[in-house]
């Protein structure tokens, strides 16, 4: 009634079967211990090694482009090289071609620096030194020749006798000086002597006069100095004698005890007129003292009484701490008991618990069919 060899669709028959092939890939990588534990991907590490690769490929390709081009350029910079030198050797050439058609020497019109005497050819040699052709810039002078022979001996003899003369006259005013010096040094030295002469008498003389009256005054300060000292000694003698007198007097050595009393506050004395306590006052501390004894002994009493209550109240507390330790000791001993006696209990009643489950309860232990059910998909 119905038709059942329909064909299938070819997109479904190729979307199921993509399907599982992508299922089938993944239960390969999900069941692949190594690769889920470690966690390898090797395709991306083969995916790092091929653009690796391609990497190397692309620069040594580069590195091959630029050497050629290096190449290259070095080619054209041989050629422009030579072509520059090419250039030098035809300007080198042609100036050269220049010089030997236009600057040859028989058109030059300057001074010759090879010929220097080529100008002064075309004049004859001077015969003498005012020779009209040559200028106060072109005399000349040969060795041997001597123009002014025959008057050169009288001029000698003259030069010679001037010298003569000269010498002669400075000779002379050199002695006539050197007497000069002689004499003005010789008054000078007697001059200086003559006043040294002098200066030693006048020292002479202020040095006596220095000395006579330095004694004087020595005499005169040493009569003065007798004088005060003998002033000073009667003076100190006075006033010991005054100051004995007022000792003797005065009512430090007396003892009145009214003198010692201060005028401002009558309760207290001047410490440097107190010469010392009366009998009455003696007494009145004795006795004030005896009643700081008497007092200072009821008080040591009342001490040691209180002392021994307070030690019988410390005894009796030791007493009662002891006798509390002894009712805790008691008491926890007690406790110790019942909380063994309450775990062995708990204790029994979970042995039977135990034994319960592992009787009644956990029975139907699972088999290696309830194991292998797991891990047969990748879903």
């Amino acid at each position: 009634m119905f038709k059942t060899n329909v064909p299938p669709d070819p997109k479904e028959v190729a979307a199921i079967e993509a399907r599982r092939n992508r299922e089938k890939e993944r239960q390969s990588r999900v069941f692949n211990v190594r690769t889920r534990v470690m966690g390898v991907d090797v395709e991306a590490l083969n995916s790092q090694v091929e653009e690796r690769k391609l990497r190397e490929t692309t620069e040594r390709s580069k590195e091959a482009a630029y050497g050629t081009t290096q190449v290259q350029y070095d080619v054209v910079a041989q050629m422009l090289e030579k072509e520059e030198a090419e250039r030098n050797r035809r300007l080198s050439k042609k100036i050269q071609e220049f010089r030997e058609q236009k600057q040859q020497l028989k058109k030059k019109c300057e001074f010759d620096p090879w010929d220097p005497f080529r100008l002064w050819m075309k004049y004859p040699a001077p015969l003498r030194d005012n020779d009209p052709y040559c200028g106060a810039a072109s005399l000349q002078y040969f060795p041997g020749e001597n123009l002014d022979r025959a008057r050169c001996p009288r001029m000698q003899q003259e030069q010679f006798r001037y010298n003569l003369e000269r010498q002669l006259q400075e000779q002379q005013q050199a002695r006539a000086n050197e007497t000069c010096i002689d004499m003005l040094s010789d008054q000078l030295r007697l001059a200086m002597d003559i006043r040294a002469t002098q200066m030693v008498k006048l020292e002479e003389s202020c040095r006596m006069a220095m000395m006579s009256a330095t004694a004087n005054a020595n005499k005169a300060q040493a009569a003065e100095m007798a004088e005060q000292q003998r002033r000073e000694r009667q003076r100190q003698q006075e006033a010991n004698l005054m100051e004995i007198q007022s000792l003797v007097s005065s009512n430090l050595l007396s003892e009145n005890p009214q003198v010692a009393q201060n005028p401002v506050a009558p309760h207290r004395v001047l410490p440097y007129y107190w010469t010392g306590m009366t009998p009455e006052q003696r007494a009145a501390i004795r006795r004030v003292q005896e009643a700081q004894r008497r007092e200072k002994e009821a008080q040591r009493q009342a001490e040691q009484a209180l002392d021994s209550e307070w030690e019988s109240q410390a005894v009796n507390l030791a007493q009662a701490a002891m006798e509390l330790e002894e009712q805790e000791k008691e008491l926890c001993a007690e406790f110790r008991r019942g909380l063994g006696s309450f775990n062995q209990q708990l204790a029994e009643e979970q042995k039977a618990q135990q034994n319960y489950l592992n009787a009644i309860i956990y029975i139907n232990k699972p088999t290696a069919q309830y194991y292998l059910q797991y891990n047969t998909s990748s879903r």
